[in-house]
């Protein structure tokens, strides 16, 4: 597990299945990801299954926080398309628990997976796309210290209107000055 003060970093288990098809089935919480229609248990399952078998550094995250005296289960972040030869990768962070929004949980869960990404897998770039019309998860990167690098326009029909998708990333330079 990755800790930080209060958040956890872990391996998901087959348990939290239905947590993540019934975050991924709530419109608000799907707004801000590439997924459009609904998500079954079983497909979930199915997809499961098929990131066992992606490499170990490639298996998403569950984020927990301490919450009254055991940990819960908020959301998840992960890593993919990681480029051995370039060291970079992309990074996707969703909090699911809609009542801690806004508790500034997505921004320590993405410094800790920024942190595990130049300390552990020894990365030098990770980058992310976030759509032009989440200004919560924007604020979020700008703090953990991603810098606007492009824009895809109009890159994502979604809600019966094409939105631009922004691309964001840090270098290990740039997060090396921050600490």
């Amino acid at each position: 597990m990755i800790y930080g003060d209060k958040i956890r970093l872990r391996a998901p288990e087959r348990e939290d299945i239905p947590c993540f098809a019934a975050w991924l089935n709530d419109p608000e919480v799907r707004a801000g990801l590439l997924l459009y229609l609904p998500f079954s248990v079983a497909e979930e399952e199915v997809w499961f299954e098929n990131m066992l078998k992606r490499p170990t550094a490639e298996h998403p995250m569950v984020i927990e926080i301490q919450h009254d005296d055991s940990w819960k289960m908020v959301g998840n972040c992960g890593i993919a398309e990681i480029d051995w030869r370039c060291r970079s990768a992309e990074l996707g962070i969703v909090i699911g628990e809609k009542s801690f929004w806004n508790q500034s949980i997505g921004t320590t869960a993405m410094r800790l997976l920024v942190n595990h990404c130049f300390l552990t897998l020894n990365l030098n770039r990770v980058h992310l796309q976030v759509y032009e019309n989440n200004p919560r998860a924007i604020r979020c990167y700008e703090k953990v210290g991603f810098v606007h690098e492009g824009c895809r326009r109009q890159g994502m029909y979604k809600d019966g209107k094409f939105v631009d998708i922004l691309l964001m990333s840090i270098l290990r330079s740039e997060w090396q000055n921050q600490t």
